[in-house]
């Protein structure tokens, strides 16, 4: 018979609340005021997010950092090679999860995804660290390689490419625009009676919020 590890629950949840009153009718407005409270409270890289994203064989998930929200949706950054970009070519479906214990809330987002127009990628990309827009250039994101020293070498080569120069933004890398179509805030509470509001997206624009038995 194999190891068995019970896991220790959470004791409870007893921070913070939500209600409708709160929550208002908009959940990215309320989403950025929950994410400006997790950068406030000190927590580690509070704009970590789950993707997930549905491959050609199996659905498939990793932590990307957020880099924009607005009324549009939620950005982050990637090269377009990888296997979350290919991934999001052949479907566009994509969920994000927003996870902070510290504050026992949690955001979970569905939506579609598309390519951010060059210009807002450009913009962005000059903004990065020299070494990291060389990084776009010689790493091919998600293939695999025969060790680290081969990884290390064609980042030198690159550098020496680009030495003297600026380092513009490759084609094959660039921003990713998902538009939610449903929103989900959940804010932990005593006996296990979460708050949960669900916001579904009409094609107008408009927002309906509903609340959930957790």
């Amino acid at each position: 018979m194999g190891e068995e590890r019970i896991i220790k629950g959470h004791d409870d949840y007893k921070r913070s609340s939500l209600s409708e009153a709160e929550a208002g009718s908009d959940p990215l407005h309320l989403f950025m005021k929950w994410l400006d409270e997790a950068e406030q409270g000190g927590i580690a890289d509070p704009n970590a997010m789950v993707v997930s994203t549905v491959g050609s064989m199996s659905i498939s998930s990793r932590v990307v950092l957020l880099r924009q929200v607005d009324e549009r949706g939620f950005v982050f950054y990637t090269n377009y090679n990888s296997r979350k970009a290919m991934d999001l070519e052949r479907d566009p479906r994509v969920a994000l999860n927003f996870f902070w214990p510290r504050l026992e809330r949690q955001v979970r987002v569905e939506g579609k995804a598309e390519h951010l127009p060059a210009a807002e990628s450009d913009a962005y990309f000059a903004t990065r660290p020299r070494e990291s827009r060389i990084g776009a250039w010689s790493s091919d994101q998600s293939r695999s390689v025969a060790d680290r020293g081969a990884m290390e070498e064609r980042f030198l080569r690159w550098s020496e490419r680009f030495e003297g120069a600026d380092v513009p933004r490759p084609e094959h890398w660039g921003g990713v625009l998902v538009r939610p179509v449903r929103i989900e805030l959940w804010q932990g509470r005593a006996n296990r009676l979460h708050d949960r509001l669900a916001y579904e997206r009409f094609g107008d624009g408009s927002w309906q919020r509903m609340r959930l038995q957790p």
